[in-house]
């Protein structure tokens, strides 16, 4: 490397102290899960007593497991709905109204989130009313959830869907394909990793809001960031230190997994297409 492309060590030293800033809170946060005292301030050996205090709390493991499915259904819900929104913004751009669904789409983007609470809030509590119903309770956070993933979900496939080859779906219409054979032969596994990357999106907005689901839930539906943040408020317990630790961990790993399968995923279509063009 020349010496004109090599960083120079302030460059490193900027570059450290900004992943110090990021990370070391979360470092100490799983060190300090390991200490067998309660107090944070008291390092009292090591242990996993607060694993076990944890893996032992029904209330905790049951909001975590309301938040698994929500956050699932949420994120399954908002790729669907998110693709058909981007198909719409970006191959029919001469319907009416585009420009004003484009932007209804995307509003959630910077709407507040007690506003988007509030709103569904005051529609649940309204068709409950109408219909008769429970107007909260998981239902309502997968549907409040879903609204605002959505709009997250609908920028990543669209931005991926704009920078998309057309001539490849040209070539397989010219072929005899129709819409519906190529968008499912064609589009939908070049768009793959924009559907994965939106997916876990959606899921990881959906498994840490707090806020929405606070407006929107029943007592039978708590979910695991408001079991925490009413923890929290009663006092810090070491056992909310192991599951944050097991829930980086685990986000951790699914996101190498998904970083993994996506890279060998594009290299695989890479390879195809300059196989197809040497043909």
């Amino acid at each position: 490397m020349s010496a004109v492309g090599r960083p120079r060590w302030p460059t490193w030293v900027v570059l450290g102290a900004g992943f110090a800033f990021l990370y070391l809170p979360v470092l100490l946060l799983m060190l300090w899960s390991f200490n067998s005292s309660r107090l944070a301030t008291v390092w009292a050996g090591f242990s996993f007593k607060w694993y076990g205090e944890l893996l032992r709390d029904d209330s905790i493991l049951d909001a975590a497991w309301v938040s698994l499915r929500i956050a699932f259904w949420t994120a399954t819900a908002s790729v669907v709905l998110g693709t058909l929104a981007a198909l719409a913004m970006t191959r029919l751009r001469r319907f009416p109204g585009r420009t004003l669904f484009g932007g209804l789409i995307t509003a959630p983007l910077v709407m507040p989130d007690v506003i988007i609470g509030l709103s569904m809030l005051l529609m649940f509590v309204s068709l409950g009313e109408v219909l008769q119903v429970q107007p909260k309770g998981m239902a309502s956070i997968w549907i409040a959830h879903t609204t605002f993933s959505l709009a997250f979900v609908t920028v990543v496939v669209s931005s991926r869907m704009a920078e998309l080859d057309r001539s490849l779906e040209e070539a397989a219409m010219d072929l005899g394909a129709n819409r519906v054979k190529v968008f499912f032969l064609i589009t939908l596994p070049i768009i793959a990793p924009a559907l994965v990357s939106g997916w876990l999106l959606a899921f990881t907005l959906s498994l840490d809001d707090v806020v929405i689901a606070s407006f929107v839930s029943g007592p039978s539906s708590t979910t695991l960031p408001m079991k925490v943040f009413s923890s929290v408020r009663l006092g810090l317990s070491p056992k909310i230190n192991a599951l944050a630790t097991l829930m980086i961990v685990a986000v951790s790993v699914c996101a190498f997994l998904g970083w993994w399968l996506m890279s060998r995923s594009e290299r695989r279509r890479r390879r195809e297409l300059q196989m197809a063009r040497q043909a």
